[in-house]
């Protein structure tokens, strides 16, 4: 009995012994720890400044951003996008505008070669119009990047939103909100990449949940579709006046689900719920209004495609090797999942989680060029 109670007092001692030890070990290893912390940061900072900038580089950057047509702000937030990430980068960007003319687009093309510029973006577009002038930039050393298109050239790097994901994300929420049966609107155009995509998840949705009827289909993409589908959903909403008659619209662009949203609010038919793809500042301003019937999209950030397009063509000028393909991830994004307060674009992160945390095509030397551009 007293050895086992020797054995306890020990115990207790060499508890006590340790607890003391650890807690002034803590006491001398934080400051190391700030130190190394300190260290750490100031390792960073001369890395990045012994990084070496890319010869090709070294002189402003000359680039051609080409769309095949610039129709509301989903589009003038890619544009912002893609002159904040050329700015920064010290470079010069020339923005034309083919107005849905694929020819035009082509054109624009030539005309980049003819002015030997460093770099083209393209913006949707189709290879059966713009195959043969691309290869031609490519063959001239001239690094192309292209945006929702179908193009398929060596050398040129293709990005998207990943639109089956997109199209699915949205229609599988609709589905769910109706409880997998109903009548819905669709509001679609073809002879557009992107739209191509989403009709193929959109035929898939169909087979998938049977019990939800298309009672009807348009749209039109033109210099004013907003209007333009507000007065074609206005003759719907007439055709089938009465409540139960459609429960929800799936728009395949938010220039369809504006339109689409002002013809049903006009109408006071806030029963139907209208479920979008892509987001941009005025779009979000529309689901926080109060009983706004768009209730979901799904989206990725304009201003991000854009960054990343021209960060992509900056690699190329510099040598690096780039994906064929890529595709960034889109967000579902939810009126209950938003604050009462209205918000902008660049505080959705806080309510969605992984928006605007894209770190695509980013290089070590980047750091520097943009350091040495504020100089």
């Amino acid at each position: 009995m007293k050895l086992l109670k020797k054995w306890f007092i020990s115990a207790a001692l060499f508890s006590l012994l340790l607890g003391g030890c650890t807690n002034e070990q803590d006491a001398v290893s934080q400051p190391k720890t700030e130190q190394a912390a300190a260290q750490k940061t100031e390792t960073k900072s001369e890395t990045t400044e012994n990084v070496e900038i890319p010869e090709r580089l070294k002189k402003p950057i000359k680039i051609a951003a080409i769309m095949q047509m610039s129709i509301g702000t989903f589009s003038s937030q890619y544009i912002a996008g893609v002159k904040e990430q050329v700015e920064k980068f010290g470079g010069e960007v020339q923005i034309y505008n083919a107005d849905n003319d694929l020819a035009k687009m082509a054109s624009y093309v030539e005309t980049a070669i003819t002015q030997n510029v460093d770099a083209i973006l393209l913006d949707h577009g189709r290879a059966d119009a713009l195959q043969g002038p691309v290869e031609k930039a490519v063959a001239k050393g001239i690094a192309v990047v292209a945006f929702d298109s179908d193009l398929n050239v060596p050398g040129v790097t293709v990005i998207d939103q990943d639109d089956y994901s997109l199209a699915w994300k949205t229609l599988k929420t609709l589905a769910e909100d109706l409880n997998g049966e109903g009548e819905i609107v669709t509001i679609w155009v073809g002879g557009f990449t992107p739209m191509e995509r989403r009709h193929v998840i959109y035929d898939a949705f169909k087979k998938r949940y049977p019990n939800i009827k298309e009672v009807a289909k348009f749209g039109t993409a033109s210099a004013n579709t907003a209007l333009d589908t507000q007065a074609q959903m206005e003759a719907i909403l007439k055709k089938y006046p009465n409540k139960g008659d459609i429960d929800a619209v799936f728009a395949t662009w938010d220039e369809f689900a504006k339109g689409a949203v002002r013809a049903i609010q006009q109408a006071g038919r806030d029963e139907i719920k209208v479920y979008g793809i892509d987001l941009s500042d005025e779009d979000l301003q529309m689901i926080q209004q109060n009983n706004s019937p768009w209730v979901a999209t799904t989206a990725t950030d304009p201003a991000e495609v854009g960054r990343v397009q021209v960060r992509f063509a900056y690699q190329k000028i510099a040598g690096e090797k780039t994906p064929n393909i890529y595709s960034l991830e889109p967000h579902l994004v939810k009126k209950s999942d938003l604050p009462n307060e209205q918000i902008s674009m660049n505080e959705l992160g806080e309510y969605i989680e992984g928006w605007g945390q894209s770190n695509v095509a980013v290089s070590p030397w980047m750091k520097a060029l943009e350091e040495q551009v504020k100089k």
